[in-house]
Parts: C-alpha cells; structure tokens; sequence
C-alpha cells in the first residue's frame, strides 16, 4: 500500500494540451484542476477526464500553485502543468517511494522538447525539480517567476523523466522569456541590488561555456544551440534591465 496522492494543475485555455497531461494521471488517487478563466475546452476536458475543477481568478504563478495545493484532499501532492506528462518509469518510480517516503520532497528530471527535438544536454536536462512533496513539509516560494517548491526537509530523487512538451514556437517563447526577464528585472530592482559592467558582459560568457561545452549543450544540435543562446541573452538582457531601472529610481530622486 502506498501513501494516497493528489496530482494538481493549474490552467488557462490548455485544451491543445490537457487530454495527453491527464491521461498520464490516472495512477493518481485524485485529480485537481484550478481554472484560471478558460475560454476553451480545458474544464470541459477536466472533467471529462474525472478531475475535480476548481475556479480561481489568477493569483500569479506561485500563489495559485500553492492555491491549488491547499485544495487537495491529500497530503502528498504531486504538481505538473499541463503541458507535462509522467513517463511511464517516473510513474513506477513515484509508486515506489509513496510506499514509505523517506523524504520531504523528491526531485525528478524534466526533460525539454525544444524546437522539435528532445533536449538532452545543456540546460534542457536533466532540469531537476522537485514537484512531488508533502504539503504539510513544504510549499511553493514566492518567487514571481521561476517559482519552486522548498522544504526544510531533505529532498530525494526520482527515477524517469517528466516530459515537457511545449508547443511554444520561437515567436512566443521569446515573448514569455522577455516577460520573465522583466520580472526578475523587478525583483533585483527592488532590492537594490546593483549590477556592475564586469556582471552584465562575463554572465553570458560564462553561462555559455558551463551549458555548452561543459554540459555538452552541442550534442543536441541547432535546437540546443538556440535554447542556450536564448538562455545567455536572458542572463545579459535581465541584468541590463535591472540597471536601467535601478537608475531610474535614482533620476526620480530629490
């Protein structure tokens, strides 16, 4: 007998995505599904799949995370987004510590399609989250981007890999990257962190070279060279805008 588990997502028009994402969520002994306002088919597919839907206005991503965490009926909760799905060994592996959970929280590999191709290397894996963990143990930071799951409790990880399948083409994933530059922008804006010249020019530099040539990123061909080259230019292009704001705070001054 393993520990009851609650898988959670939270969505906004994800019809495109969500059949594939639950269908790999069957194992779960429930299925919560915050809604966020969808125009589409996504609650009508939710509970077409069995899942419990919920709706609520959007909080920002890691208050609505951890939202939807507090509306599951059990303690251990696993939170995918719904263009993930559970491989087959990650299921199995997920089974198996539920049996007697060692552990706070369990990290697991995510895998990145990007461009068409599954990225192997660089950046793109393994990118090692914790996603499965007992909410009475941790809960989602509030980070307003790239939020994440802490614990004061250890952490183990799973076997198997959580497949991101994201349909997002070059136009809108830089459009999502320039959002979320922005945000980070903010965030070292608002606590006076100062960036000097040296940062902004040797970030990129030095990120390159750890992802693609330490970590292999040229073994995934065009498609890891862009995911990384994309990934540099957000490392310059945050802190730039970290400085531009920072100074005009300080034009704004008396």
């Amino acid at each position: 007998m393993r520990q009851p588990l609650s898988a959670v997502l939270i969505t906004l028009n994800e019809a495109s995505q969500l059949p594939a994402t639950l269908a790999a969520l069957q194992f779960c002994d429930e299925i919560v599904v915050v809604d966020s306002g969808s125009s589409d088919d996504t609650v009508a597919q939710a509970e077409a799949a069995g899942a419990r839907v919920i709706h609520q206005p959007w909080l920002g991503f890691a208050a609505q995370k951890q939202f939807a965490t507090e509306q599951a009926s059990h303690d251990w909760v696993l939170s995918i987004d719904a263009d993930e799905r559970v491989s087959d060994t990650l299921r199995a592996s997920i089974e198996q510590v539920l049996q007697q959970p060692q552990h706070a929280a369990y990290l697991m590999p995510r895998c990145n399609r990007f461009m068409g191709r599954w990225l192997r290397h660089g950046e793109g894996y393994p990118d090692r989250i914790p996603r499965l963990f007992h909410r009475q143990q941790a809960r989602w930071s509030q980070d307003p981007v790239h939020e994440h799951v802490v614990t004061a409790g250890s952490m183990g990880l799973l076997k198997g890999d959580l497949l991101h399948e994201s349909a997002d083409d070059l136009h809108s994933y830089l459009a999502k990257q320039n959002r979320y530059t922005s945000l980070q922008a903010e965030r070292l804006a608002a606590r006076g962190k100062r960036v000097s010249g040296l940062k902004l020019w040797l970030s990129p530099l030095l990120r390159f070279f750890k992802m693609y040539v330490l970590r292999l990123g040229m073994l995934d061909g065009v498609p890891g060279l862009v995911h990384i080259s994309i990934g540099c230019f957000n490392s310059f292009i945050k802190y730039a805008k970290a400085r531009e704001l920072l100074r005009r705070q300080q034009e704004k001054r008396p």
